[in-house]
């Protein structure tokens, strides 16, 4: 008997849904910082045995009052999890405030007639005390499948998570080749990895106008006969004034940028990498319709 699923993994910004599938996946598959809405699409990720695959599903955080077009269509990559899991993850912050019973994706999960586990992520930062309120809490909402305290960061709880996953996944074939890790192709990683450390070296409103499209990525060899990737990448962005902060003083900021995210790229990719970057000013793209479908918002 094969057994397989998507398992998709909901949650407020910076829950803890990447860290999650990263540490169920194995794999860094989804960029994680500390800034929240840092996950802007919906990624998949692949755990497969002999008998199983897990189709695991890492998505942008909900956000209650979208300030923009692109935030929109992030919510709609989230509700789009509702209709085609075989088993659902709501991932709770244990520091945030609680969900209501009137929470609108309460409200949809107590209605889904399929396993929906309530994960508790960050249990290393509270009590016991305040585990067993958040377990009462949630067991007064609806008659869920489980409730599950662990720690993405340290993989607390990840393997008894994994165990109940596979428990409750129905019979099927695979949906993927089982050597496959996901469904995204490098590229996109890539441009990820760049948009991470944009996250991680810039402030305030920088990181979150800027949107990095991967322009060529050409697999070659030095001089030596050493694999390298040539990449070049552009770094949009909706103002002048934006673009300046992100070049700095002489080019310094993009430099530094440019060595940061070369090098986990490199790592990623096991490979010498030789990386190009380049910032244009689109106006207000993150409003725009065609815009955000040449970046893969759809």
């Amino acid at each position: 008997m094969h057994k397989s699923g998507f398992v998709n993994i909901i949650g407020r910004p910076n829950a803890g849904k990447s860290t999650l599938m990263n540490a169920l996946v194995g794999e860094r598959m989804s960029i994680i910082t500390a800034k929240p809405q840092t996950t802007r699409h919906r990624i998949i990720g692949l755990v497969s045995g002999e008998d199983f695959q897990i189709v695991f599903s890492d998505t942008p955080g909900l956000i209650d009052e979208p300030a923009y077009k692109m935030q929109e269509v992030m919510n709609r990559f989230v509700y789009s999890t509702f209709e085609d899991a075989d088993i659902m993850i709501l991932l709770v912050d244990a520091n945030e405030a609680e969900f209501s019973a009137e929470d609108p994706t309460v409200r949809i999960l107590r209605k889904l007639e399929i396993p929906v586990f309530i994960v508790v992520n960050k249990i290393d930062t509270i009590d016991q005390a305040r585990v067993e309120a958040l377990e009462k809490h949630w067991r007064e909402l609806a008659d869920w499948t489980a409730f599950l305290p662990i720690s993405a960061l340290h993989q607390v709880g990840t393997d008894p998570l994994l165990r109940l996953v596979l428990e409750h996944l129905p019979e099927g074939p695979p949906y993927y080749p089982k050597d496959q890790l996901t469904d995204r192709p490098e590229r996109f990683f890539v441009a990820e990895i760049i948009r991470e450390q944009i996250l991680e070296l810039y402030h305030q409103e920088i990181p979150y106008s800027v949107e990095v499209d991967i322009e060529s990525f050409q697999e070659t060899t030095t001089r030596s006969g050493e694999p390298l990737v040539r990449i070049s990448g552009m770094i949009y962005t909706e103002r002048p004034t934006q673009k300046s902060i992100l070049i700095g003083k002489g080019g310094e900021s993009i430099k530094r940028l440019g060595t940061a995210a070369r090098q986990k790229i490199e790592t990623f990719l096991d490979s010498k990498v030789f990386l190009e970057l380049h910032v244009k000013v689109r106006d207000n793209w993150r409003d725009n319709e065609e815009q955000l479908k040449r970046f893969g918002y759809q």
